[in-house]
Protein backbone atom coordinates (compact mmCIF):
# COMPACT_ATOMS: atom_id res chain seq x y z
CA UNK A 1 0.00 0.00 0.00
CA UNK A 2 1.27 3.45 -0.91
CA UNK A 3 1.13 5.95 1.93
CA UNK A 4 0.27 9.53 1.01
CA UNK A 5 1.61 12.28 3.24
CA UNK A 6 -1.20 14.55 4.42
CA UNK A 7 0.78 17.73 3.77
CA UNK A 8 1.36 16.75 0.12
CA UNK A 9 -2.30 15.86 -0.28
CA UNK A 10 -3.43 19.19 1.21
CA UNK A 11 -1.07 21.16 -1.06
CA UNK A 12 -2.39 19.32 -4.11
CA UNK A 13 -5.98 19.89 -3.01
CA UNK A 14 -5.41 23.64 -2.53
CA UNK A 15 -3.61 23.90 -5.87
CA UNK A 16 -6.50 22.22 -7.71
CA UNK A 17 -9.30 23.96 -5.76
CA UNK A 18 -11.49 26.17 -7.91
CA UNK A 19 -12.27 29.67 -6.68
CA UNK A 20 -15.89 30.29 -5.76
CA UNK A 21 -18.23 33.16 -6.50
CA UNK A 22 -21.66 34.04 -5.20
CA UNK A 23 -24.18 36.68 -6.19
CA UNK A 24 -26.56 37.75 -3.46
CA UNK A 25 -29.92 39.37 -4.13
CA UNK A 26 -30.12 41.86 -1.28
CA UNK A 27 -33.32 43.59 -0.22
CA UNK A 28 -31.71 46.34 1.88
CA UNK A 29 -32.90 49.97 1.82
CA UNK A 30 -32.92 49.46 -1.98
CA UNK A 31 -32.83 46.19 -3.89
CA UNK A 32 -29.35 45.49 -5.24
CA UNK A 33 -27.14 42.51 -6.00
CA UNK A 34 -23.74 41.76 -4.47
CA UNK A 35 -21.06 40.07 -6.57
CA UNK A 36 -18.54 38.25 -4.38
CA UNK A 37 -15.37 36.65 -5.75
CA UNK A 38 -13.17 34.43 -3.60
CA UNK A 39 -9.55 35.56 -3.57
CA UNK A 40 -6.82 35.21 -0.94
CA UNK A 41 -9.17 33.75 1.66
CA UNK A 42 -11.83 36.48 1.48
CA UNK A 43 -14.71 37.45 -0.79
CA UNK A 44 -13.88 40.54 -2.84
CA UNK A 45 -17.23 42.30 -3.12
CA UNK A 46 -19.06 44.71 -5.41
CA UNK A 47 -22.61 46.05 -4.93
CA UNK A 48 -24.55 46.28 -8.21
CA UNK A 49 -27.54 48.64 -7.95
CA UNK A 50 -29.15 47.41 -11.20
CA UNK A 51 -28.08 43.81 -10.86
CA UNK A 52 -25.98 41.61 -13.12
CA UNK A 53 -26.29 41.37 -16.88
CA UNK A 54 -25.68 38.82 -19.61
CA UNK A 55 -26.04 41.50 -22.31
CA UNK A 56 -22.70 42.78 -23.69
CA UNK A 57 -24.32 46.15 -24.51
CA UNK A 58 -25.18 46.76 -20.84
CA UNK A 59 -22.53 48.24 -18.63
CA UNK A 60 -23.56 47.86 -15.01
CA UNK A 61 -22.22 49.94 -12.15
CA UNK A 62 -20.47 47.77 -9.54
CA UNK A 63 -19.34 49.60 -6.40
CA UNK A 64 -16.47 47.90 -4.61
CA UNK A 65 -17.28 47.41 -0.94
CA UNK A 66 -15.35 45.91 1.97
CA UNK A 67 -14.10 42.35 1.64
CA UNK A 68 -16.40 39.80 3.25
CA UNK A 69 -15.48 36.66 5.18
CA UNK A 70 -15.75 33.38 3.27
CA UNK A 71 -18.78 32.43 5.42
CA UNK A 72 -20.84 34.92 3.37
CA UNK A 73 -20.53 32.55 0.42
CA UNK A 74 -23.29 30.43 1.98
CA UNK A 75 -25.18 33.19 3.82
CA UNK A 76 -28.86 33.54 3.17
CA UNK A 77 -31.20 35.16 5.67
CA UNK A 78 -31.99 38.42 7.43
CA UNK A 79 -29.48 41.06 8.44
CA UNK A 80 -31.20 42.63 11.48
CA UNK A 81 -32.57 46.17 11.51
CA UNK A 82 -29.98 48.62 12.80
CA UNK A 83 -27.11 46.61 11.27
CA UNK A 84 -25.17 47.60 8.16
CA UNK A 85 -27.03 46.19 5.13
CA UNK A 86 -30.18 45.36 7.09
CA UNK A 87 -32.67 43.34 5.05
CA UNK A 88 -33.24 40.01 3.35
CA UNK A 89 -30.38 38.32 1.51
CA UNK A 90 -30.81 35.45 -0.94
CA UNK A 91 -28.22 33.45 -2.86
CA UNK A 92 -29.20 34.35 -6.42
CA UNK A 93 -26.38 32.48 -8.18
CA UNK A 94 -23.15 30.73 -7.27
CA UNK A 95 -20.44 28.61 -8.79
CA UNK A 96 -16.76 28.82 -9.62
CA UNK A 97 -14.71 31.33 -11.56
CA UNK A 98 -11.25 31.70 -13.03
CA UNK A 99 -9.03 33.90 -15.15
CA UNK A 100 -9.48 33.02 -18.86
CA UNK A 101 -7.33 30.14 -20.06
CA UNK A 102 -5.59 29.60 -16.71
CA UNK A 103 -6.33 26.36 -14.91
CA UNK A 104 -3.95 26.16 -11.95
CA UNK A 105 -5.04 28.02 -8.84
CA UNK A 106 -1.70 29.71 -8.10
CA UNK A 107 -1.39 31.46 -11.49
CA UNK A 108 -5.14 32.02 -11.55
CA UNK A 109 -5.08 33.90 -8.23
CA UNK A 110 -1.99 35.87 -9.27
CA UNK A 111 -3.64 37.04 -12.51
CA UNK A 112 -6.88 37.94 -10.71
CA UNK A 113 -4.94 39.89 -8.04
CA UNK A 114 -3.09 41.80 -10.78
CA UNK A 115 -6.40 42.55 -12.53
CA UNK A 116 -7.87 44.11 -9.40
CA UNK A 117 -4.68 46.09 -8.79
CA UNK A 118 -4.68 47.43 -12.37
CA UNK A 119 -8.42 48.15 -12.35
CA UNK A 120 -9.13 45.74 -15.21
CA UNK A 121 -10.23 42.32 -14.01
CA UNK A 122 -11.21 39.68 -16.57
CA UNK A 123 -12.78 36.42 -15.39
CA UNK A 124 -14.98 33.51 -16.45
CA UNK A 125 -18.02 32.63 -14.33
CA UNK A 126 -19.31 29.07 -14.20
CA UNK A 127 -22.61 29.47 -12.37
CA UNK A 128 -26.20 28.42 -12.87
CA UNK A 129 -27.27 31.80 -14.31
CA UNK A 130 -24.04 33.70 -14.86
CA UNK A 131 -21.83 31.97 -17.40
CA UNK A 132 -18.98 33.00 -19.62
CA UNK A 133 -16.46 35.83 -19.68
CA UNK A 134 -16.87 39.14 -17.88
CA UNK A 135 -14.78 42.19 -17.10
CA UNK A 136 -14.79 44.52 -14.13
CA UNK A 137 -13.31 47.85 -15.23
CA UNK A 138 -12.46 50.53 -12.68
CA UNK A 139 -13.80 53.96 -13.64
CA UNK A 140 -11.08 56.62 -13.71
CA UNK A 141 -13.17 59.79 -13.39
CA UNK A 142 -15.53 58.64 -10.66
CA UNK A 143 -15.25 57.41 -7.09
CA UNK A 144 -12.25 55.14 -6.54
CA UNK A 145 -14.74 52.38 -5.67
CA UNK A 146 -16.76 52.59 -8.92
CA UNK A 147 -16.30 49.83 -11.47
CA UNK A 148 -18.33 48.63 -14.47
CA UNK A 149 -19.38 45.01 -14.93
CA UNK A 150 -19.35 44.15 -18.63
CA UNK A 151 -20.34 40.84 -20.25
CA UNK A 152 -18.18 39.62 -23.13
CA UNK A 153 -20.04 38.78 -26.34
CA UNK A 154 -19.66 35.00 -26.14
CA UNK A 155 -21.95 31.97 -26.58
CA UNK A 156 -23.64 32.72 -23.22
CA UNK A 157 -24.55 36.34 -24.02
CA UNK A 158 -28.26 37.16 -24.17
CA UNK A 159 -30.56 40.19 -24.28
CA UNK A 160 -32.75 38.72 -21.51
CA UNK A 161 -32.81 40.80 -18.31
CA UNK A 162 -31.69 38.06 -15.95
CA UNK A 163 -31.85 40.37 -12.93
CA UNK A 164 -35.63 39.76 -12.98
CA UNK A 165 -35.10 36.08 -12.19
CA UNK A 166 -35.94 35.19 -8.60
CA UNK A 167 -33.39 33.58 -6.31
CA UNK A 168 -34.04 29.81 -5.99
CA UNK A 169 -35.24 30.14 -2.39
CA UNK A 170 -36.94 33.53 -2.73
CA UNK A 171 -40.48 32.13 -2.62
CA UNK A 172 -39.62 29.30 -0.21
CA UNK A 173 -38.00 31.17 2.67
CA UNK A 174 -40.00 33.39 4.93
CA UNK A 175 -37.20 34.81 7.01
CA UNK A 176 -38.28 36.39 10.26
CA UNK A 177 -36.85 39.78 11.11
CA UNK A 178 -35.22 40.03 14.51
Amino acid sequence: MVKVENSDFKKEKIKDKKLKFVIHKHYASHLHFDLRLELDGVLKSWAMPKGPTMNPRDKRLAVMVDDHAMEYERFEGIIPDGSYGAGQVYIWDSGTYHFPEIEDNENNSKSLREGISKGHLIFVLEGNLMKGEFALIKLKKASSKDWLLIKKNDEFATNTDISLIKAPSEDKNNFKRS
